[in-house]
This record gives structure tokens, C-alpha cells and sequence, in this order.
């Protein structure tokens, strides 16, 4: 019988200004750089970031994290935070919950969330129709992302706008705005039109450290029944986790709009932080059944 767990979520289903927000990570890669003559050829980069940033999305796939979740008020204080532990599983990520503190908690329910991941990865590493099918489905949402990554190639413009230091690292910096002559082809690709900000590209990796940007028309959603308000925010930064890996490391939402005739507000904080490689799900399921082991010796005897 096929092992179900119900907060196995796949990273590749993001929806709505949710899914355009991840969709413009990758931007980078059509940058017009016409502006200066002293950089490298568009194409040669557009070829090495894009080759860069279909690397980060494989290896992502074998780095377990820390997730911090800040649920704030407008330009206030958090009322909510939570700690969850995020373990790739070939065709998702498991969302493990921890102390307030970003640590494992020493309970049974921790020790049980281990027990069902081990579970679970025993059954998506064995080679049957339904394991196929999982990872088929994952692979789907993938291209489903890639696609609309590819819409964007269309949809936006890119301005060189200058050079500035973030630490030791050399950023380029480019301004994001719509392209008039792009017409859309589906409902999330209208969101492109209706987009601005700015993107810094790491010189020296040519990898994407930081996107920010700007909703500049209200955005309808769910056949109309939501709606995201102009002025919403979102941004994202990333770091080297690895030598040659860059990931996530802090993301924002800053959203209002409505839903039905109801108002919501929903301003995030999200941090990633302590990756450490796990692997693919076999070498992955070796490091949680070390992690079992562990945790059972510790347990009292009763």
C-alpha cells in the first residue's frame, strides 16, 4: 500500500502571484546588456546563468534546511513565528516542525515525524508503478515551472543600471519592467504585465543574488474570486550554501488584496538557513535512519 503523508508538499506548486513570484528567480538570464560595452556578451551569459540556475533547482533536491516563517503586521512586530525543518524527498520536500527555538524537539511527536520520513523515503527509492508515478508528477510541475520561466524570455526587459558591493561580492544590477509588445498566453502569464523591480547578479558566478519587485495593477486570481492589490511586494536574496550552490536565504511577501468580499493582508518573513546536503533519496534515507537510531537509543526504557 502506497505510504501518504499529508504535509509532503512538492516545492514545484506554488500559485498565483505566488507562482509568478518564483517564476521571475531566474530572470537573470535575459538581461539586455547592450548598455555597457565592457561586459560579456548577452548570450554568453544568458547560457551560464541559466545553466546556473537549473543547477540550483536540481541540487536543492538534496539539501535538507531550516525554514523560519514570520507572520507580521504592516511595518510591525511578528504575532506568529514557526520553525520547520525541510527534507527533500525525491518528489517533494517533507515540512518536519521544530521547537521555537529551530531545533528538534525531544518528544515523541518529533520522533514519530522521523519515522514517518524514514517510511516514506523506504517507499519512494523501491521501483514500482506508483513511485514512478510521483516522481512523473514532480517532474511535470517542473517543466510546468521551466515553461513559464521560458514565457518570461518574451514578457520583460532588462536595463543594465550599474555595479555596487554586496559584502566582498561584485553585484550587477538591472531594472525589470514589461514588454510591451509581449502578448500573454494564459492566465499566469498576464501576471508578467503587471510586474516591476530589480534583479543583482553575482559577477563573478553569474548566479542570481537578489530579486525584488512591485505589483503595478491589481491582479485577479481564482476565476476572480481574489485579488491581489496593486502596491504588493515581494522580494528574494541568495547566498552561496556550497561552493558552486546558491540558494534561497530569505524571501518576503508583503501582500493585500481580497478574497470573496473579505480583505486579507499577508506580510511574511521567511528565512533558510543550516543546509546541509542529504543527497538523493537513497543517500538521504541512510542519513535519517542514523538520525532514527539515535533518537531510539535516547528513548527511555520503559
Amino acid at each position: 500500500m502506497a505510504y501518504v503523508n499529508s504535509r509532503r508538499l512538492s516545492k514545484s506548486a506554488p500559485s498565483g502571484v505566488g507562482l509568478l513570484f518564483f517564476c521571475l528567480l531566474p530572470l537573470a538570464a535575459r538581461i539586455h546588456l547592450q548598455d555597457s560595452a565592457s561586459l560579456e556578451s548577452g548570450s554568453t551569459l544568458f547560457a551560464r546563468v541559466i545553466a546556473n540556475q537549473q543547477k540550483s533547482e536540481v541540487l536543492l533536491d538534496q539539501y535538507e534546511r531550516v525554514q523560519r516563517i514570520e507572520r507580521r503586521r504592516p511595518g510591525g512586530d511578528p504575532v506568529d513565528t514557526k520553525f520547520l525543518r525541510l527534507f527533500p524527498v525525491g518528489t517533494g520536500v517533507e515540512k518536519i516542525p521544530l521547537s521555537l527555538d529551530g531545533k528538534p524537539e525531544d518528544s515523541e511527536s518529533y520522533r514519530s515525524d522521523i519515522e514517518k520520513l524514514e517510511k516514506y523515503l523506504a517507499w519512494v527509492v523501491s521501483d514500482g508503478a506508483p513511485q514512478k508515478e510521483a516522481y512523473a508528477k514532480a517532474e511535470r510541475k517542473r517543466k510546468e515551472r521551466f515553461d513559464l520561466i521560458e514565457a518570461t524570455n518574451q514578457a520583460f526587459r532588462f536595463t543594465f543600471e550599474g555595479k555596487e558591493m554586496r559584502g566582498d561580492r561584485q553585484m550587477l544590477r538591472y531594472s525589470m519592467t514589461p514588454n510591451s509588445d509581449y502578448r500573454p498566453t494564459s492566465r499566469n502569464t498576464t501576471l508578467f504585465t503587471k510586474v516591476r523591480g530589480t534583479i543583482w547578479v553575482d559577477e563573478q558566478s553569474s548566479q542570481l543574488a537578489k530579486v525584488e519587485g512591485s505589483i503595478t495593477e491589481d491582479v485577479s486570481l481564482a476565476l476572480f474570486l481574489a485579488k491581489v492589490f496593486k502596491g504588493s511586494q515581494f522580494m528574494q536574496e541568495r547566498y552561496e550554501i556550497a561552493p558552486g550552490v546558491w540558494e534561497p536565504t530569505f524571501e518576503q511577501f508583503d501582500f493585500d488584496g481580497r478574497k470573496f468580499i473579505s480583505s486579507f493582508s499577508i506580510h511574511e518573513r521567511t528565512f533558510y538557513s543550516d543546509y546541509k546536503r542529504v543527497g538523493p533519496p537513497k543517500e538521504a534515507q541512510e542519513v535519517v535512519r542514523a538520525e532514527l537510531s539515535k533518537l531510539q537509543a535516547a528513548q527511555p526504557s520503559r
